[in-house]
């Protein structure tokens, strides 16, 4: 992080656009865990106190997601609050979104690049040191790292990574911005944090009791 601004090897791009630097939980949206649609989930937690908010769909049919992406963005730019789309590219670049986050299998974030261009917000999942050191020499903003613990939120999960990860990568990486994800919750995410991450994605903890989504956040922030 050089004068307000995080370099990577393509291109130079401000914090402004990348509020993990300051937000410490990033939540993510999950239908299936909550029965809520998108929307619903975004304005709750937008309710709580988020300003950042990744949607993530991996089982509905791609034009429902469309449709009920399009709700919670539109909710969301009332509030001055950030959506990012998870896996889909082409749906954040047809609605306008303000990134997309990709995984090790998703299109390549040169290409993801080139299509959403220099201002988007672009974050990509690693889950090993080495992935971690590889993927900060990519036109990315942030990486993720895990699982930290054991999660029920994705099926055929990777490897739990532990706090000890965290801190290696934490290490290697520098300054380029880091969340932490998998099996993080409220009692352990200081401790995430502590380790070195600047942010925790959380999901199951934050969603499992869909009428609290909004109370549970606030708890999360109260005890950064």
């Amino acid at each position: 992080m050089v004068n307000g601004k995080c370099k990577t090897k393509f291109l130079t791009l401000t914090v402004y656009h990348l509020p993990l630097t300051t937000m410490k939980i990033y939540p993510i949206t999950d239908v299936s865990l909550t029965k809520l649609s998108h929307a619903e989930q975004v304005e709750r937690l937008i309710a709580g106190g988020a300003k950042i908010v990744q949607l993530r769909e991996k089982n509905g049919a791609a034009d429902a997601f469309f449709a009920d992406a399009a709700r919670a963005l539109e909710i969301a730019r009332k509030h001055a609050v950030k959506i990012i789309i998870n896996d889909r590219v082409d749906i954040a670049l047809a609605l306008r979104a303000d990134g997309v986050h990709l995984g090790q299998d998703d299109l390549p974030p040169a290409e993801a690049r080139k299509i959403l261009g220099e201002r988007a917000i672009i974050g990509f999942s690693t889950h090993n040191v080495n992935q971690a050191v590889e993927a900060v020499k990519l036109p990315v903003d942030y990486i993720a790292i895990g699982p930290v613990f054991p999660t029920e939120t994705k099926g055929n999960p990777d490897a739990v990574v532990g706090l000890d990860t965290i801190k290696i990568v934490r290490a290697k990486i520098g300054n380029f911005p880091l969340v932490a994800i998998g099996g993080i919750n409220l009692q352990n995410f200081r401790e995430v944090l502590s380790a070195g991450a600047d942010s925790v994605a959380v999901i199951g903890n934050l969603l499992s009791e869909p009428d609290e989504i909004s109370e549970t956040f606030k708890k999360f922030l109260a005890a950064v």
